[in-house]
């Protein structure tokens, strides 16, 4: 499931109703994203998340089924918000589910990674010293670059 939304979610609540009466599941592996409360090296204020309607559910229909495909799911969801927000409050939750840990754990690892890196939302930093769009960080590169490897490590293209 996949919802881009602006109110705020409930953690627990989404959890218990991803898994449901599903018996088949054997591990949920969660990750919740928070705004920070530093925006390079000053306080943020806030930060406004922007996206287009329609191409971003899309995008992240793309990273869900690459999942799936990649990994046996049982279960998925991505909620990611948008508007403006402060720190400390939720940006985004990312859950899989499968009949084993390790699925659960690496697809959850997965779909952050691509959801940061090809998922179109833009980020605009407000701090004491103004307002600036967030650009993409190396990291989030590298953190992604790892899942173009195959079982042997080989790099895909």
């Amino acid at each position: 499931m996949i919802r881009v939304q602006r109110q705020d979610f409930d953690v627990g609540a989404e959890l218990a109703a991803l898994s449901g009466d599903n018996r088949g599941i054997g591990g949920v592996c969660a990750f919740v994203g928070l705004v920070r409360e530093m925006a390079g090296g000053e306080p943020l204020r806030s930060m406004s998340l922007e996206h287009y309607p329609g191409m971003t559910e899309k995008a992240l229909a793309r990273i869900e089924a690459e999942a799936r495909e990649r990994w046996p799911l049982e279960e998925t969801l991505i909620i990611h918000r948008y508007g403006k927000l402060e720190p400390g409050e939720r940006i985004v939750l990312v859950a899989t589910a499968s009949a084993r840990r390790q699925a659960a754990f690496e697809s959850c690892n997965f779909i952050i990674d691509w959801l940061k890196t090809k998922a179109p939302f833009w980020k605009l930093e407000q701090t004491g010293g103004g307002a600036e769009w967030a650009d993409a960080r190396d990291s989030d590169g590298a953190a992604a670059a790892r899942w173009f490897r195959d079982a042997k490590g080989k790099q895909l293209d």
